[in-house]
């Protein structure tokens, strides 16, 4: 295995500790907590073994910290579909659910899924799934 030929900054260490105290991301929690120890001078072998990192993930971390800093631990965005429920769309349906359904024009006092997004569709014009109002749901909890 190679040495890493890497410069930290000074200001390593309480960057790194700072940025830990502060992630809520498990992912990227760990990933700051491996590299903060290769910084303090631990072998990358020895961090990928006792963290249960792949040698060659943890070494493109260390890599990414030593040129980008702090924001090269976190995910980058990922390819795909965005969400059609957007963070708006989110805080609209959480103003539905706590109005009344029988202003509504429901027939029922409490909401169901499908009723929420009947009419999430017709105030917004964006067409759910009851799975997908479901989950939006769930996240509030």
């Amino acid at each position: 295995m190679r040495t890493l030929k890497l410069h930290f900054p000074d200001d390593a260490l309480p960057t790194l500790d700072a940025f830990v105290k502060k992630t809520k991301e498990a992912r990227t929690f760990r990933r700051a907590q491996a590299v903060r120890a290769v910084v303090t001078g631990q072998r990358l072998q020895t961090v990928s073994d006792t963290l249960h990192f792949t040698y060659s993930a943890l070494r493109k971390w260390v890599y990414r910290f030593a040129h980008q800093g702090v924001p090269g631990l976190v995910d980058r965005p990922r390819s795909g579909r965005p969400p059609k429920v957007t963070c708006a769309l989110e805080q609209h349906l959480n103003r539905l659910v706590d109005q009344d359904p029988l202003q509504y024009g429901s027939l029922y006092s409490q909401w169901s899924c499908r009723e929420l997004a009947t009419v999430l569709a017709r105030e917004t014009g964006v067409q759910l799934g009851r799975e997908s109002i479901r989950c939006a749901l769930k996240k509030r909890m």
